[in-house]
């Protein structure tokens, strides 16, 4: 029996795998490639969903994770001092941008922002929250309940009371072809509409994507954020910003994303790329909110010695390294190269750094076309590149390679892309 056959006989039919009865299995890896099972090998442009974020097979961070493991103290709990998690804490709560800033780790973004969540309600005595259609903010409960894509929301049961906003769309929808100054001013007319009209009562707080990962990196112009700030203010209500796909520099001009919007956040949720593949999230956050939680509460693995260990190698690199400079270079040679092909089945390029989407269209229209984009992406596994999918209709290209690319490689990746479009373009 083949692997795929076991998996299928084991694993529940709603976890999807990409390229169906020819799935893949990572061996290995190096850099920025990962080896199949039959020893092929792939430039790798979406890192275990931008979790990857330094690359395979990184010294500095196998070398803490080794030297951790070789204590013999995998794990201890919150319940005892760990040094690696509270040095990671310290440089996170410094990074942050929020004054007197206090850390709570996790195991994943899901939980992070479940914790935030739970964090502002007790703060704000309040169940309601507002959310950004298009958004994706994890698969538990809460989470799922403010998550504003469809196919990710399995269940209609929630603890919170939830009320939408319109996404920053700029191909269909409420915000299509609106210039940055005009969608900025809809999009705060909106939030006074909704607040005026379907809120009752103390709203908790607006959890937003700087970037939106799942649902395709649609983002809104640069202050939108702030803007929101402004009205949020008025009432008293927190801002989250989910940096959990857009943090510790991939968006290239900025560290967090939030900063492209001259706004501080009062919570901040992060995972994915501080672990490197490590299960490591968290919540980092104003201390009078973080401190609301009215009982005893704790985590047992979150923030647990080998995790913390890798953190810490991981932010180390990075600042040592100046990946978030390395994000903004790299990332303009591929957004550049992208914006300038010429085919009329791609309908926008969008993104920052190294988080770049592509939509594609029908031809003549803006209609999605989650088929040719299926195309594009098996055309690029079969040239060597490993991409991501996403988008509220499963019809854009997801990249979100690991800050060390490198320029040869970008261009050796955008080859492949170009030729793959290029290629369904013409089928």
């Amino acid at each position: 029996m083949s692997l795929l056959d076991r998996h299928r006989a084991v694993m529940p039919q709603w976890m999807p795998v990409y390229y169906g009865d020819d799935a893949l299995e990572i061996v290995s890896g190096s850099g920025r490639r990962v080896v199949d099972a039959t020893g092929r090998s792939y430039l790798d442009f979406f890192g275990g969903v931008l979790t990857t974020m330094i690359g395979y097979d990184i010294a500095e961070i196998s070398d803490a994770v080794r030297r951790q493991v070789d204590t013999g103290v995998a794990h201890t709990s919150t319940l005892y001092l760990i040094k690696q998690q509270v040095e990671l804490a310290e440089k996170i709560a410094r990074l942050s941008g929020i004054p007197d800033a206090r850390v709570f780790f996790t195991n994943s973004g899901s939980e992070a922002n479940e914790s935030a969540l739970l964090f502002a309600a007790n703060v704000r005595r309040s169940n309601q929250i507002l959310a950004i259609k298009n958004s994706y903010h994890g698969r538990t409960f809460a989470t799922m309940a403010v998550t504003g894509h469809r196919s990710w929301s399995s269940s209609s049961l929630s603890p919170l009371t939830v009320n939408w906003l319109s996404s920053a769309d700029r191909l269909r929808g409420r915000m299509a072809g609106l210039d940055d100054g005009d969608l900025i001013d809809a999009a705060v007319d909106d939030l006074r509409e909704v607040l005026a009209t379907v809120t009752a009562g103390d709203v908790a707080a607006l959890i937003a994507e700087p970037i939106q990962g799942v649902g395709g990196f649609v983002h809104g112009p640069d202050g939108l954020l702030g803007a929101y700030r402004k009205v949020l203010d008025e009432h008293g209500i927190l801002l989250i910003a989910d940096e959990v796909q857009t943090g510790w520099g991939r968006t290239g001009d900025h560290f967090w994303g939030y900063q492209a919007h001259d706004v501080t956040p009062d919570l901040i949720t992060f995972a994915k790329g501080i672990g490197n593949g490590y299960a490591l999230g968290g919540v980092v956050g104003r201390a009078e909110v973080m401190n609301a939680v009215p009982a005893i509460s704790f985590s047992t693995f979150g923030g647990n010695p080998v995790s913390a260990a890798a953190g810490n190698a991981v932010l180390d690199y990075l600042l040592d390294h100046d990946l978030q400079g390395n994000a903004r270079r790299v990332g303009e040679i591929l957004l550049g190269g992208l914006r300038g092909v010429d085919s009329p089945i791609v309908g926008e390029v969008r993104g920052r750094g190294l988080m770049i989407g592509i939509e594609f269209v029908r031809p003549g229209t803006r209609e999605p076309d989650p088929a040719v984009t299926v195309q594009v992406f098996d055309r690029c596994r079969e040239g060597g590149l490993l991409v991501g999918k996403g988008g509220l209709y499963g019809n854009v290209l997801r990249l979100g390679p690991a800050l060390t690319l490198t320029e040869d490689e970008a261009r050796e990746g955008l080859a492949v892309l170009t030729e793959a479009i290029a290629a369904a373009s013409a089928a």
